[in-house]
Formats: structure tokens, C-alpha cells, sequence
């Protein structure tokens, strides 16, 4: 063997090779050799070289040019890609490609009665090609809408940086300001959600839209598809809802206003916020002329058109009492995910939980009872069935696109000392509890009963019946926590700690704890809170959250909800035996209010209630809140602005008056031919008394006038909120 060959052998191994043996080595030391085989010898492991060079760290410059690269492929690179795959695969979808509107229709309870249809969008466009629409309406539309709109690449990339960072931030009015082409995008395409992933599709679609379709034609699409307000969809729908005339007729001061409203129709309605709607068309016509494309003298002469009113206009629309149960469908619809796709498409069979008997009967007993009445007086009646929480009858005005009185927060008066009596049975204070009926002064407000009603010192039960306000403020001093332990009984009978659109809590102050003016009904609350509230105590304690829609159904057949499969679970929120204590001592009422009993002597459990206007010493709401175990039905009379509320002949209106009148009259043509049940009496509470012992059952003098609250002063009223800045007072 040559001597450089030798040499070659004695010298050792590279590092890396070196570790690769080693790591080799201990793999086949640890793996399992089987019974007599010998170990082979290993062979001499050469020694590490003490002078192989150690690797080089990096210097700085190295780490920030591979930082600087790792960034650029994520922040650049990366979503370069992403975008570009997206924009090339992306359809853009014609105007036909939308899935045909269908009418859905709403139903009573037992599918015989149609109470209204809902027209979904787009359900009257017809479609008129550019060339209809005169020029200068076109030009307010972009004026309104997009001044940039032929020269911009479908997308406003500041637009759509500003809803990025609203929806970082949370903000509502996340994702304004988009562009024609991305509105047309949104509304004939995609939904209404504020999320990241939709703002890109819109951006994405809209992009690749104006590059393969001219801008007439986006125009075009955009004006026969957009919705205008009054039910209008395309700009041939909304010249005839707003003007009576087609779209070729539009003078410039009537298309300013069709610009105007698509914003926000329901803002900017004529016939609710004409002065809005003003500033609004003249803000469309300034920026026409800014872009030049009117003068300044032609804008100064130009003066604001004649608008057809809405009572006039041929839709679909309810505008009798039906209409205002539409919009409670339509609402509940929503809260129960049946999306607006669904519902424009679906062919829907909306079955309600109205029962077309009792329907009838609220709406004939407020049209016998208050036909022949002042014009201004309003009333709302609501129907709830304690055993589910289906909302049986419902009135709430009778202009069904008008305000909603069964919504609407009011002074309820001595209706809301049932909640008193709740909370003193909870805390131990039986019906015999004795009571001062004298009048009371508190910081310097004189509280009295009406005429100097008193019964001396007598029962709950009896102070209860007569109404006395005397006597209850001073159990409202005996109550534990007093104002708050009535507010907190009330909630959970079923009055709402908050109700949607109006700011802060109910029941009580802004700063702390509600007035001990709570117990004579200071504090507002709406008519279908209060049928629902006594519908638990009809229950036994088991409160369900009154709803209107039963069941729905598509065209094809499927099933989108039904709560006749799956009803909703109570709640048992009052002891059984207190809350049917409290009915046991409403029974005596209905007939103590000027005989008011229901027919065939069906017991029924209820309670007036009147409030005065101010110091003027006349009324201004009276209510009947009552029930049977089968149907709880509120009953409110007042007025849209805070009037002395008096009957034609002039007489002042109690709770005990023409309200008991009308749930007298509903409930009796609901429960017509049902059978008569009878409330259970419950178990007796530590410390009360038998009921005959206190004359709980005693009707009483079956003509005696129901005394009227008088109220020391009351918070002030409140606003309900239609609109982000935009607020309107609370009728009554």
C-alpha cells in the first residue's frame, strides 16, 4: 500500500459525518437483537477534530434582510396572490341570475284567515333601459351616490380602508361610502352583513364588473334595482310611489328627490321627516353643481316638488291595524335567523299565533267602544295566551304603517300596584296586613285619594280593590328595599329591564334606584309587557316570552321553524302559591269597576288604572289589565300628544270606563263558547289568613267609580330612539 493511500485512511472523518455515524451507532444500540447473536465489535471511533472551525453567526444585516423578506412575502406576496386567485376566479353574475321573488303570505293561527303579504324586493321592479331615464336624473343619482362614478375603478379604496378600520374598531356605521358598481354588487348579490370577508367579495366582484361591463349598463343595473322607500324598487316603481307619473316624465327637481331617499328611506320619508328630506335634496342639488353639470341659476330656480302623499299610492303595504302585526312577523322573522333571501324567495306560509276569533274581537270592541268617541283619542289591545306566550289579538292603532301603540311606553297608574302586592306577599305580608288609608305628605307633595276615599285602617285586600293610593304608598315604606323590591317583582313578572330603542333602564332612575312613586305607576310601560306580566301570575308563576310566529313553511315544503315541535321552555319565576294569591285577590275587581264582570260568570282576575295629566286634574291614560287562566288581554286608551282624554260627552276617562269596556268586550268574544275555568287557589302563605276571612271574593259596590292615581312628579319622559340621532317623544 502506497503511502498517500495510507494517509488517506489514517485521517478523520468530516464533522458531519462523524455525527451521522455517532447517531447511526446509538439507533443500533438500542434496537433489539434476538437470543444468541452477538454484539459485532464496534470499530474505533476516530477523535473530533479540536481544530474544525466553528460556523459563523449571522451578522446583522443578514437577520434584517431575511426579516424584511419573510415580511414582504406575507404582508405583499401572499395576499397578492390570494387576491389575484380570487379576481380570477370570480363569476360576475347577471341581473338574471337572481333567484326569482316570491310574495310570502302571513296567516292566522289556523291558516283559513290571510292577514297580510309580504312583497319581497324587487317584487315590483320593472326594469326601463337607460335611455328612459332622463339625463339630469341620472346626474342627481351620481350627485347623491358616486360624483366620481365614470371615472373610478368600481371601489373607493378609501371607502373601503375606512370600513376596515370601523369594523376593527366595532364601530356601527361600519362599511360606508361604497360606489355605485359596489352598492349594485351588494344589494343584487351579496347580503347586508358588516364583516371583512363580504367587504372584499364586494370590493373583488365590483373590480372585475367595471372592467367586463360598461358604466351605462352597471347604471342602468343600479337604478332598476335599488330600493327607493315606499315599497318602491327600481326607478320605475318609485316615480309612480313618489310622483304618479313613469320614469320618462321625471322633471330634475323630482329625480333630485328619488337621489335623495336612497340613502335612507326610512329616514328620509315625506311624509314623517319632509324637512330632513329637504335638506338632503338640496345638498343632491348643490353637488350638481359642483360637478358642472348644473348652473347656478338654473339650481337657484328650482323649487321642491309636489309629492304624492302615501295614502294614495296602490301596494301592498297593509295600512289598516293588520299592517302593525306585519312588522312584529317580520321583526320575529329576523330574531329567528330566517334570513331575507329566504324570505324574498321562499314562497313562505307564515302561520301566526293569532286567533282569528279574538282578533276580531279586539278590533270590533275598540271600533264599538271608541267609534263614536273624540278623535283623538287612541287605543291598544293586546291578547296573550299564558300557557305558551302566543300573542292571540293585537291592535296597536289603526294606521298600519303609523306609530304602534302596543308598543309604546305609558304610565300605567294603579295597574302597576299589582306588582306591589306581588312583592309583599314575597317578603311575608299577607293580604290582612292592616293599612293607613289617610292621606300622606311627602317633601311637600300631598298624596290623597280621590273625593277622600278611605276605608280607615283595612286590609291589603281591601286597599287593594278600592285602588287607594294612601294605603299603598305607605306599604311601599313597609317593603324591604321599598321602590326597588317593586321594580324587581315586576321584572319578574315580565316587564323588560330594557326596551330596544329607548336609551337607559325601565323601572328607574338614570342615577340609582326608582321613586317610591313607582307603586302609583310613574314609571312607563308598554301595553304588550303588561299582558304578558299578568299572564304570568294567570300561570301560576311560569313566565313565557310573549311571540307571534307559530310555524313557517316554504313553497316546497320544508320546515324553517315550528314551535308547535318545540315550544319554548317556562320560566318559574314567582312562587306558584304567591302569584295565584295575587289573582285570588284581583278577583273581585273587574266587577267593583262599574260591573265589568265577564259573561256567564266566568271569574276572570284584573286591575284599572288611570293617570292624571300633570296638575291639570284631568286624565291622560287609563287602562284594564286582566285575565283568565286561558287568556291575559291589556287594554290602553290615551292620546298620540299628553290630552285630557274625555268621551264625547265630555266626562272625564277612568281605567274603570270605556278600557274595561273594550277588554270586557274582547275577552268575552275570544273566550266565546270555551269552557269556564276556574283559577286555583294555591297554598295557604305563612301568615295570611283564609280568603273569606278578609272578603278578598266580595265584589263590592258594582258602580263605584275607580279612583284616579294622582302622581307626585314623575321622571321625565322619554324618547325612543327610530334611528341612530334620531329620536321621537314617547306618545302619552
Amino acid at each position: 500500500m502506497s503511502s498517500s493511500r495510507k494517509r488517506r485512511r489514517e485521517e478523520p472523518a468530516p464533522y458531519a459525518t462523524l455525527a451521522g455515524w455517532n447517531e447511526l451507532e446509538s439507533v443500533t444500540a438500542r434496537r433489539p437483537r434476538p437470543p444468541g447473536h452477538s454484539r459485532p465489535q464496534r470499530r474505533a471511533r476516530p477523535p473530533k477534530p479540536e481544530n474544525a472551525p466553528p460556523r459563523p453567526p449571522r451578522s446583522r444585516g443578514q437577520r434584517i434582510r431575511r426579516l424584511i423578506l419573510a415580511l414582504f412575502l406575507i404582508l405583499f406576496v401572499m395576499p397578492s396572490l390570494l387576491l389575484g386567485l380570487a379576481y380570477w376566479s370570480a363569476e360576475i353574475p347577471d341581473p338574471s341570475a337572481v333567484p326569482t321573488n316570491q310574495i310570502a303570505t302571513i296567516l292566522t293561527s289556523d291558516g283559513a284567515t290571510v292577514i297580510a303579504k309580504v312583497v319581497p324586493p324587487e317584487g315590483n321592479r320593472i326594469p326601463v333601459p337607460l335611455s328612459d331615464v332622463p339625463e339630469p336624473v341620472r346626474q342627481a343619482v351620481l350627485s347623491a351616490e358616486d360624483r366620481n362614478f365614470y371615472t373610478n375603478p368600481g371601489y373607493s379604496t378609501s371607502a373601503f380602508i375606512r370600513a376596515a378600520r370601523d369594523n376593527l374598531l366595532g364601530r356601527e356605521d361600519a362599511g360606508g361610502g361604497s360606489t355605485i358598481t359596489q352598492q349594485y354588487v351588494k344589494n343584487a348579490f351579496l347580503s347586508s352583513e358588516r364583516t371583512m370577508s363580504r367587504k372584499m367579495r364586494e370590493l373583488i366582484i365590483s373590480a372585475k364588473m367595471a372592467r367586463q361591463w360598461s358604466k351605462d349598463d352597471i347604471l342602468a343595473a343600479y337604478l332598476n334595482t335599488i330600493y327607493y322607500g315606499r315599497g318602491a324598487y327600481g326607478i320605475s316603481a318609485a316615480a309612480k310611489a313618489y310622483f304618479g307619473k313613469a320614469p320618462q316624465e321625471l322633471s330634475l327637481a323630482e329625480g333630485a328627490v328619488l337621489a335623495s331617499v336612497i340613502r335612507t328611506p326610512s329616514i328620509l320619508d315625506p311624509e314623517t321627516h319632509l324637512d330632513q328630506l329637504r335638506a338632503r335634496w338640496a345638498y343632491v342639488l348643490d353637488g350638481m353643481v359642483e360637478m358642472g353639470v348644473l348652473k347656478q341659476a338654473d339650481r337657484a330656480a328650482l323649487g321642491f316638488p309636489v309629492i304624492v302623499p302615501v295614502t294614495e299610492l296602490d301596494d301592498s303595504t297593509p295600512h289598516g291595524p293588520e299592517g302593525l302585526i306585519r312588522t312584529q312577523v317580520l321583526r320575529e322573522l329576523r330574531a329567528s335567523g330566517i334570513s331575507e333571501a329566504e324570505l324574498d324567495t321562499g314562497a313562505l306560509q307564515i302561520f301566526t299565533t293569532i286567533d282569528a276569533r279574538a282578533q276580531e274581537a279586539a278590533l270590533n270592541s275598540v271600533g264599538n267602544v271608541l267609534g263614536g268617541q273624540p278623535s283623538e283619542l287612541r287605543g291598544a289591545v293586546v291578547s296573550i295566551d299564558p300557557r305558551s306566550g302566543a300573542v292571540r289579538a293585537y291592535y296597536g292603532g289603526p294606521d298600519g304603517i303609523g306609530f304602534d301603540f302596543a308598543q309604546a311606553p305609558l304610565q300605567t297608574g294603579s295597574a302597576f300596584k299589582t306588582f306591589a302586592v306581588l312583592a309583599a306577599l314575597q317578603q311575608g305580608i299577607p293580604m290582612t296586613y292592616q293599612l293607613d288609608s289617610a292621606p300622606v305628605t311627602v317633601n311637600g307633595e300631598k298624596i290623597q285619594n280621590v273625593s277622600g276615599e278611605s276605608c280607615g285602617t283595612c286590609p291589603l285586600s281591601e286597599a287593594f280593590k278600592r285602588s287607594l293610593n294612601t294605603s299603598f304608598y305607605r306599604l311601599t315604606q313597609a317593603l324591604f328595599e321599598g321602590p326597588k323590591a317593586i321594580a324587581n317583582a315586576a321584572h319578574q313578572a315580565g316587564i323588560p329591564e330594557q326596551i330596544a330603542g329607548v336609551a337607559g333602564k325601565t323601572l328607574t332612575e338614570e342615577d340609582g334606584p326608582p321613586l317610591p312613586s313607582i307603586v302609583l305607576g310613574a314609571y312607563s310601560v308598554r301595553p304588550i309587557d303588561m299582558a304578558s306580566a299578568y299572564a304570568t301570575l294567570a300561570a301560576s308563576g311560569a313566565y313565557r316570552a310573549p311571540y307571534f310566529v307559530q310555524k313557517v313553511i316554504t313553497g316546497d315544503g320544508r320546515v324553517l321553524l315550528d314551535r308547535e315541535a318545540n315550544p319554548q321552555k317556562s320560566e318559574q319565576r314567582i312562587q306558584a302559591s304567591v302569584a295565584d294569591t295575587v289573582s285570588q285577590a284581583m278577583l273581585p275587581i273587574a266587577g267593583y269597576s262599574n260591573g265589568h264582570n265577564l259573561a256567564g260568570g266566568r271569574p276572570s282576575a284584573a286591575k284599572t288604572g288611570t293617570t292624571q295629566l300633570g296638575d291639570t286634574g284631568a286624565n291622560k291614560d287609563a287602562w284594564m289589565v286582566g285575565f283568565t287562566p286561558s287568556l291575559s288581554t291589556a287594554v290602553w286608551v290615551g292620546t298620540e300628544q299628553s290630552q285630557p282624554i274625555r268621551t264625547a260627552r265630555g266626562a272625564a276617562i277612568y281605567g274603570s270606563g270605556l278600557p274595561s269596556d273594550i277588554w270586557k268586550q274582547t275577552m268575552d268574544g275570544a273566550l266565546d263558547g270555551a269552557p269556564v275555568e276556574q283559577f286555583p287557589m294555591g297554598e295557604p302563605l305563612p301568615g295570611s289568613a283564609p280568603a273569606n276571612n278578609y272578603d278578598i271574593l266580595n265584589p263590592g259596590n258594582g258602580d263605584r267609580q275607580e279612583p284616579m292615581v294622582i302622581i307626585p312628579p314623575a321622571p321625565p319622559p322619554r324618547e325612543v330612539e327610530i334611528f341612530p340621532g334620531l329620536s321621537i317623544p314617547v306618545p302619552g
